[in-house]
C-alpha cells in the first residue's frame, strides 16, 4: 500500500482558488490517500511541526497539502485567525479543490488541524456531504467547532499534551460532544506545542496509524458503500 519511501511522483507550489491561497502539494508514487494540514493560529504552511507530520505521511505514502487559510493581509487580525466560519469556509473550498485535480480527485481525503485549523476542519466535515474521511487534531481547539460537532461523521482522534491542563478539559468537553468513531489521546509530559523530545514523534506515530486505519482504501470503501 505505502509508496518506496522518499520517492515522489511531484512536489509542488499551489495556488488555490480566487484568493490564491498558497499551498505546497507532495503526491508519493503510488499514493492512496491526500491529508490537508488546517494551521493554527500565528501559523502557517511553513509549520516545522505540521511539516514533520507531512514528512513522515509521505513516507507512507499519503499525499500531503499544506496551505495558507489567510491571506497576508489577514494573518495579523485576530478576528480572522478566531473566525472559525470563515476558516471553515476556505478548507471546504480546498477540498473542493483537491477533488478537481486529476492526481487527487481518487483519493479519500483527511484533514490534520492544529490549534483553531482542528475546529474548522471538524466544522467543515459536518457539512452535509463532506468528503473529509478523517480528522486528526494536534492540541487543537475542537470545542470552538461548538453545533457542529454532533455532525461531524468522520473518525476524529484528538492529540493534547499531557501538561497542557486547559486544553485537555476543552478536547474533553468536545470529545463528549462528538457522536462518530473518535478517540482522544494524551501524550504524557507535553506540552501545548509538543516541543519536548519525543513528543512529536508519539504525535507522528498516532497520525499516521489513524489516518492509515480510516483512508486505507479498503475502510474508505466501507464507510462510504463504494
Amino acid at each position: 500500500m505505502a509508496a518506496e519511501p522518499g520517492k515522489m511522483a511531484s512536489e509542488r507550489a499551489v495556488t488555490i482558488g480566487p484568493l490564491r491561497l498558497n499551498g505546497d502539494l507532495r503526491v508519493p508514487r503510488g499514493a492512496w490517500a491526500l491529508v490537508i494540514f488546517a494551521h493554527g493560529s500565528g501559523s502557517s504552511r511553513f509549520s516545522v511541526r505540521n511539516r514533520l507530520v507531512a514528512e513522515a505521511l509521505n513516507r507512507q505514502g499519503i499525499a500531503t497539502l499544506l496551505f495558507d487559510l489567510l491571506t497576508t493581509d489577514e494573518e495579523n487580525d485576530r478576528a480572522y485567525i478566531f473566525d472559525i466560519v470563515l476558516l471553515a469556509k476556505r478548507l471546504a473550498d480546498v477540498v473542493s479543490w483537491a477533488g478537481e485535480q486529476v492526481e487527487l480527485a481518487a483519493l479519500p481525503i483527511g484533514v490534520f488541524g492544529a490549534s483553531t485549523g482542528a475546529a474548522a476542519a471538524l466544522m467543515a466535515a459536518a457539512e452535509r456531504g463532506s468528503p473529509i474521511a478523517a480528522i486528526v487534531s494536534r492540541g487543537g481547539r475542537p470545542d470552538l467547532a461548538g453545533p457542529a460537532l454532533p455532525y461531524v461523521s468522520a473518525p476524529t482522534l484528538l492529540i493534547v499534551g499531557g501538561d497542557d491542563d486547559v486544553v485537555i478539559t476543552l478536547n474533553e468537553q468536545a470529545y463528549a460532544q462528538l457522536k462518530t468513531t473518535k478517540a482522544l489521546e494524551i501524550v504524557p509530559g507535553a506540552s501545548h506545542l509538543f516541543p519536548e523530545s519525543g513528543a512529536m514523534d508519539s504525535v507522528i506515530a498516532l497520525a499516521g496509524r489513524w489516518f492509515a486505519e480510516y483512508l486505507a482504501p479498503q475502510a474508505h470503501d466501507k464507510r462510504t458503500g463504494v
